[in-house]
């Protein structure tokens, strides 16, 4: 449970502005949808679907780290760290059992000819979107293990696009569709609380200090 009074106590610092916009915000936030990145070689691109993620409303990003232990690139990803939550995997198996306990379908992103497009995506049902590496695709443990498999359609000779794209494309179609719809896809209270905690102390200097002033005088 969240302590209402520790949050209060640190809100009153921030301006109005600031709270109004963590609100606004985490209105449009979702966990309906969740994204995967399975052991992206080139960690700007991992950045750059971050960034998609935060501008899009995606409150959850997963990064499969079994081949290439990297750390995001905090200037491609231009702030979005600090709003996005990151859950890292040391392999595929303990992140698909983890989101199926969730209650979410695995969804491969792949532009094999029998997937399903795009808009014709049936956005009910919680879903975690993998997406592979730049060099190889999705792994093959994923393929065997996944639910589903989505892919964009395409007009030209080329048949996939760079990683950070597809996910762009993807997640803001997927997105604005189920704004759209009745799917109770918002974040429940107590996560609302959760974020607007969290948000606060990573927009306040000193921290550290302002917690023990606080804990200090209880």
């Amino acid at each position: 449970m969240i302590d209402l009074d520790y949050l209060n106590f640190l809100e009153n610092i921030l301006t109005d502005n600031r709270k109004a916009k963590f609100l606004k915000v985490l209105e449009n936030r979702t966990k309906h949808f969740t994204v995967v990145v399975e052991d992206v070689f080139q960690m700007h691109n991992a950045s750059a679907v971050m960034r998609s993620c935060e501008v899009f409303g995606i409150q959850e990003l997963n990064v499969i780290e079994e081949r290439y232990g990297k750390s995001i690139d905090k200037e491609i990803a231009m702030g979005a760290q600090k709003w996005v939550d990151i859950n890292k995997f040391d392999n595929v198996s303990n992140c698909v059992e983890t989101l199926k306990s969730k209650g979410y379908q695995i969804i491969a992103t792949t532009p094999h000819e029998n997937d399903c497009l795009l808009d014709d995506f049936d956005i009910s049902k919680p879903s975690a979107l993998f997406f592979g590496t730049e060099r190889d695709g999705l792994s093959e443990e994923v393929l065997q293990k996944a639910d589903g498999f989505l892919k964009i359609p395409m007009a030209g000779f080329t048949e996939s696009l760079n990683i950070s794209v597809s996910a762009a494309i993807i997640i803001q179609n997927l997105t604005n569709r189920l704004r759209q719809s009745e799917i109770d896809w918002h974040l429940s209270e107590e996560e609302i609380l959760e974020k607007r905690l969290a948000w606060s102390k990573s927009s306040i200097k000193d921290i550290k200090r302002i917690e023990s002033r606080y804990f200090s005088e209880l």
